[in-house]
């Protein structure tokens, strides 16, 4: 441990006297920590972790600590021949193209640092055939979907508890937005009443444990970042946009308070 610190101590000195930007390449361990000393995160300016997936083109680039901004930030970039190649609209990548509509698939808008894109909760529930009903989730919280099934279930009163319910976040990526909770609930529910969410509709919300959406951060960004992206619609939490001026918009934006109005909105 004392030479970690020491080589570190000695490389920060040189970095800071020279003006010179010094990279210390590391490994990390399967809880997705620095493995060895902690003690070198605490020395060094930024903490920059490259993460990706073997069933993947993409490749993400977080930065877990930095001392001259935010630690938020995200770059996606894609592995071509010649190597790695920005991608400058995340939302494109992250959202299918196909024509034909299906259910179990919703468009949540979700936000990395101050970056919002678009990306698909997919969901599939089926009758449990095995007794014991199976939850499997990829990209999303588990803990988080099994309080959103309870929330459907309590509030709602959709009987999933004898049902299988698969989740998957399109693209490969891992999202901690709660945003994206709205999104995650429209594909279980359309998934298991088998009906498509219409086409150019996207959300985005909180789903709090008596069923009400509540607020998000950034909704003015999230909103530009839909209509970029040729939505047509957005469902969003209601009095979220105080203050803001929606005038220059030409997104329709509907408002719901509770997540019966928004079941409402999209399968009535």
């Amino acid at each position: 441990m004392s030479q970690v610190r020491e080589c570190s101590a000695q490389l920060l000195k040189y970095a800071k006297e020279s003006g010179v930007p010094v990279l210390l390449i590391g490994h990390i361990n399967k809880e997705g920590s620095i493995a060895g000393p902690k003690v070198l995160e605490h020395i060094v300016d930024a903490v920059l972790q490259f993460e990706g997936d073997r069933q993947y083109m993409y490749r993400i680039l977080r930065s877990i600590k930095n001392r001259f901004g935010s630690t938020s930030e995200l770059g996606i970039y894609e592995m071509c021949q010649r190597g790695l190649r920005e991608v400058t609209n995340p939302s494109e990548m992250l959202l299918s193209h196909s024509d034909e509509e299906l259910s179990g698939v919703a468009i949540g808008v979700t936000l990395e640092g101050i970056r919002p894109f678009l990306i698909e909760a997919q969901a599939l529930v089926s009758t449990a055939a095995y007794g014991t009903p199976q939850r499997s989730v990829t990209g999303f919280d588990s803990k988080r979907m099994n309080m959103l099934l309870a929330v459907l279930e309590k509030r709602v009163g959709f009987k999933l508890v004898q049902k299988d319910v698969f989740l998957n976040i399109a693209g490969g990526l891992k999202v901690n937005d709660p945003a994206l909770d709205l999104a995650v609930i429209c594909a279980i529910l359309s998934s298991n009443v088998d009906m498509a969410i219409p086409k150019g509709v996207c959300m985005s919300g909180e789903v709090g444990l008596s069923g009400e959406i509540r607020p998000i951060t950034r909704i003015e960004q999230r909103i530009m970042e839909a209509e970029k992206l040729g939505m047509k619609t957005i469902i969003i939490p209601r009095n979220n946009l105080k203050g803001i001026d929606t005038s220059r918009l030409k997104i329709k934006i509907v408002e719901v308070s509770k997540v019966e109005e928004a079941f409402r909105m999209l399968f009535a």
